[in-house]
């Protein structure tokens, strides 16, 4: 009857009897990801809270108290801010909405159009293409910034908002999404189809294809608009008329004179926490076109 016995395997090494192994195991590996993606979020969040909490300060209060601690100069600085050189804070403001509002439209119009020819036609030359613009994307904008700057001085437009918009029309990476998404949000029947009842293709496009397209080209147009308000070194090498400046060369030349008159660190600071509202602002307006069905605009039987 020995013989028959069940034998019980032996616990592993620093576990106790009985207890099961697996799951808690499981737990504490699943909990690695949340913690990196909380230490990811606390990371990007701190520099926030740090200029939310800093502009609410006065120029004393800013190197003499706790840098997480409120002050009491919020309302004081916005009217400094607002004061200095007759409001000019607001006109790069203005300047910023232009470049980026204007440029991110322009620039998701024209990967609209490429996007969805280099998807639904088939063209002599279409992946040779296809793959130099791959190479736009792979480009750091500080190489081309000087061929544009000689582009631009050729033509006689430096120093204008035209030498600023016009590098921005032609996004690589936009062009890139929009073929992406033509291609898994058009079901190439629907276009036959329209061709089949006679409707041209520029008709096609605009009242077919385009409403499927919407969703991923709201996505290009809020990387476009945030890549040009942030953009800094193309306004930096093409402007020289800081009334034509965007914001973020606004507040670029505020922090060196800063260096001259510590005063104008709180107003770059509040300059900087007011820039980011407009950012804020166009994500919460523009997220629920995500929800957008991919077939959105198609014919309903």
């Amino acid at each position: 009857m020995s013989s028959l016995a069940v034998r019980k395997a032996a616990p592993a090494a620093g576990t106790t009897p009985g207890t099961a192994q697996g799951p808690p195991l499981r737990r504490r590996i699943a909990l690695v990801p949340t913690l990196t993606l909380l230490l990811g979020a606390l990371y990007c969040l701190l520099p926030v809270a740090w200029v939310v909490i800093a502009s609410t300060k006065s120029g004393r209060e800013l190197f003499s108290t706790f840098t997480f601690l409120p002050g009491t100069g919020f309302t004081q600085n916005v009217r400094d801010l607002n004061a200095y050189r007759d409001g000019i804070y607001w006109q790069w403001m203005g300047n910023s909405a232009l470049y980026a509002g204007l440029g991110a439209l322009l620039s998701t119009a024209v990967s609209a159009l490429g996007g969805y020819a280099l998807a639904l036609y088939r063209f002599c030359g279409r992946e040779t293409m296809f793959s130099i613009l791959m190479a736009g994307v792979l480009m750091p904008p500080v190489i081309l910034a000087i061929p544009q700057y000689l582009l631009m001085a050729k033509a006689d437009l430096t120093d204008s908002y035209a030498s600023v918009l016009l590098p921005l029309i032609l996004s690589p990476y936009g062009i890139y999404l929009a073929r992406i998404y033509a291609a898994a949000a058009v079901p190439g029947d629907v276009v036959e189809a329209g061709r089949m009842d006679g409707a041209s293709e520029w008709r096609i496009f605009t009242r077919i294809a385009l409403p499927m397209m919407v969703p991923g080209l709201v996505t290009v147009f809020l990387f476009q608009f945030v890549a040009v308000w942030n953009n800094f070194l193309l306004p930096y090498i093409m402007l020289s008329d800081d009334e034509k400046f965007p914001i973020t060369l606004g507040l670029f030349t505020l922090l060196k004179q800063g260096s001259n008159t510590p005063a104008l660190y709180t107003l770059v600071i509040t300059g900087a926490m007011l820039a980011v509202i407009p950012l804020v602002a166009l994500f919460l307006v523009i997220q629920r076109f995500w929800s957008l069905d991919l077939l959105s605009g198609a014919v309903k039987s």
